[in-house]
């Protein structure tokens, strides 16, 4: 991946990138006192080894109204993520802790990812469309409709190692609250070809098609089925032929009372899923390859998506509804 300096980055987020955040003052939250920390919960021995003893759920940033879509800049040491009904993609600084604005507006920006040249790709509610962000700071869009109609509202994005965007174009709207139009297409999961630009549908009969992540050696694809009945689904496909193919749908995961969002893969394979809704239920569940709930981490937000980071890639980072939360566990994201 190309790395980005610092004046390429300002150059990314233009003169908004050192304008400091004034969101509300940071409500009530304190790191456990107690170790291990209880919010940590082993659901089955498999998972004891991922937690660290010593390591608290620290609350980093907060403020904001629908925290999504946390992508990790390492060669920059900070976390970009979006605030949808803030119409802003905010940055949080490794080294400071600070966080400040780095692109407003945003067109209503939900999911980011980052490609293989270190260019963010970002989904937009308002434009509907899925854009990338060149080294230079201009804006290319990349896909903003399919045979004749327009994107519905683009939700969640992944970049696999070939140079292919897989992403989610769910039918939520109309709502106006994160500025989503009135679907004119079914939802659905698209493949860009890195070659051509060109958009291909890969799963068309999914209801609600939400959070999207492949497993480390991009043989499988992984989407959250956000409006199955009677409950939400995690479904699983293989990834065959060139790469650009999928087949043999099955569900992996059915997520009973809970509320899947968007996910990431760690490198052993396990699921660690944004989730909610409810004080019993809002924070990570993580899911092993074979479809079992190992552990979660329990948040006093629900938790609609996160991402791994840090120096060495074990800190895991959860966009909470208004707040940003931060864990240190024993594993790494997988190299995407």
């Amino acid at each position: 991946m190309g790395a980005l300096d610092r004046r390429t980055l300002l150059a990314l987020a233009g003169a908004a990138a050192t304008t400091a955040w004034a969101g509300p003052a940071q409500a009530a939250f304190e790191p456990s006192e107690r170790l291990p920390d209880p919010a940590i919960e082993i659901l089955d021995p498999s998972f004891a080894r991922y937690r660290i003893f010593s390591a608290t759920v620290e609350r980093i940033a907060t403020g904001f109204r629908w925290a999504e879509g946390p992508v990790w800049l390492g060669d920059m040491r900070c976390l970009l993520f979006s605030d949808v009904v803030n119409d802003a993609i905010m940055r949080w600084d490794e080294a400071t802790g600070t966080t400040s604005v780095f692109r407003k507006p945003s067109n209503y920006a939900n999911g980011n990812a980052r490609d293989r040249q270190g260019r963010l790709v970002t989904c937009e509610h308002k434009s509907r469309r899925v854009t990338r962000t060149e080294h230079d700071g201009t804006i290319t869009t990349l896909f903003s409709g399919f045979d004749g109609k327009p994107a519905n509202a683009p939700n969640d994005v992944v970049c696999r190692s070939d140079g292919a965007i897989w992403f989610t174009d769910p039918a939520f709207g109309p709502n106006p609250y994160e500025a989503m139009a009135q679907p004119e297409r079914p939802g659905q999961v698209f493949r860009l070809d890195p070659r051509t630009g060109e958009a291909r549908v890969v799963v068309a009969d999914i209801a609600g098609p939400n959070g999207l992540c492949f497993s480390p050696d991009e043989t499988k694809l992984y989407v959250i089925e956000s409006r199955a009945q009677p409950n939400r689904l995690i479904r699983v496909y293989d990834v065959v032929g060139d790469g650009s193919a999928l087949a043999d749908r099955r569900v992996l995961f059915d997520c009973g009372r809970g509320t899947a969002d968007g996910f990431r893969a760690d490198a052993d394979g396990n699921l660690w899923c944004g989730w909610g809704m409810g004080a019993d239920l809002d924070g990570v569940l993580v899911i092993s390859p074979e479809g079992r709930a190992i552990g979660r981490i329990r948040l006093p937000e629900r938790c609609a998506n996160l991402c791994f980071g840090g120096a060495d890639g074990n800190r895991l980072f959860m966009a909470s509804t208004k707040s940003i939360y931060a864990l240190s566990v024993n594993t790494r994201g997988a190299v995407r």
